[in-house]
């Protein structure tokens, strides 16, 4: 691994997406969203009719999907066979799937062999739940977001139309679960990671600490 890699990793609403994009268009560095590649799996699965009740089902076939993601922080893309599926893959029925599909082990061994070959070259901003622990462990940087529930939850809130606060922290409650306690790379917190509390944070808050955090390190 070559060049200046941070990993950005925390659970939903920590406002690590956004605040990688920021940090990489600060840097000049590419933006790797990890998540969009387990969303965009989810999708093609759902549209495949696969069974997502049966591991051994989604295991099977999670080879056949071919799945591009886009590296610039300005207008990160995610294509499955070619097809745009940036706005799909945001969808609830692929938002309440998605930790179900990510924790079939084989899954999780195709798409982190995709992001090392991405990561690869260095430059790059990656987030996601197991970047710094299993993904790129070296990574220059390590960073884990946070925030209380109750911000995590208004945020993600503020960003869906048709839901409340009090959905979203139930749905994040499952999800941070399903994440935590998975058997293969659960959500934790790496060896050598940097905690960072978002919750009484703005974004350009967030962005200006991980830069000194990243200046300090580097």
């Amino acid at each position: 691994m070559a060049g200046l890699v941070v990993a950005m990793d925390g659970p939903s609403g920590s406002g690590k997406s956004s605040a990688s994009r920021g940090v990489a268009r600060a840097l000049g560095l590419r933006y790797l969203d990890t998540g969009a590649q387990y969303r965009a799996m989810t999708w093609w699965m759902l549209r495949q009719g696969v069974d997502l009740a049966d591991p051994a089902m989604i295991a099977a076939r999670s080879g056949e999907p071919e799945i591009v993601s886009g590296t610039d922080p300005e207008a990160p893309a995610i294509q499955v066979g070619g097809v745009d599926v940036g706005e799909p893959i945001r969808q609830d029925e692929v938002t309440s799937a998605v930790s179900v599909v990510a924790a079939v082990p084989q899954v999780r061994a195709r798409l982190v062999a995709l992001q090392q070959e991405i990561i690869g070259a260095g430059d790059i901003v990656v987030e996601g739940r197991d970047i710094g622990s299993v993904v790129a462990p070296d990574a220059s940087v390590k960073i884990y977001l946070t925030a209380s529930a109750e911000a995590r939850a208004q945020r993600r809130s503020a960003e869906l139309a048709g839901t409340t606060a009090q959905a979203q922290q139930a749905a994040m409650a499952r999800r941070d679960t399903l994440d935590s306690t998975r058997k293969t790379d659960p959500l934790s917190l790496a060896d050598g990671a940097i905690e960072l509390d978002t919750t009484a944070l703005n974004l350009e808050e967030v962005i200006a600490e991980v830069l000194r955090l990243v200046k300090e390190r580097t």
